[in-house]
């Protein structure tokens, strides 16, 4: 489940608790992450699921279910 393995990148990333990474947590409000961290955590999801994620798509990503929903679409 693509949902399960993100909120398991963001948790070890962040060092959030995984009760509160939902679809809906907003990545800088919610889960306190800044540019660094989502850009980290695009690199880690490239890795992880083998596939690109080209910057334009980067600075669309607000909360865990952009994420979850554009590599859906991959």
């Amino acid at each position: 489940m693509v949902f399960g393995k993100i909120r398991e990148l963001i948790c070890e990333q962040l060092g959030v608790e995984e009760d509160k990474v939902t679809m809906d947590s907003n990545m800088v409000i919610d889960l306190g992450a800044d540019s660094l961290d989502v850009i980290d955590l695009a690199m880690s999801i490239e890795d992880e699921f083998n596939i690109e994620v080209p910057d334009d798509e980067i600075k669309n990503i607000v909360t865990v279910g952009d994420i979850v929903r554009f590599i859906e679409q991959k």
